[in-house]
């Protein structure tokens, strides 16, 4: 089924309004990808030690 016109506006305007939020979806999408679907053990390991340190921030 192709998207409507209007729907596509609307998917633009809402991007073009929320830059960060757009941005942080993308990158958690990628993120998500590469843990699944690409990451090999020693990455994911070093991967793990980001994130723990991340939490460890906040």
């Amino acid at each position: 089924m192709k998207t409507s016109l209007a729907q596509l506006r609307a998917s633009k305007k809402w991007q073009q309004e929320h830059p960060n939020k757009q941005r942080n979806y993308q990158y958690g999408s990628y993120a998500r990808k590469f843990t699944r679907d690409v990451a090999n053990r020693e990455q994911l390991l070093q991967l793990q030690k980001m994130i723990n340190d991340r939490l460890s921030q906040l």
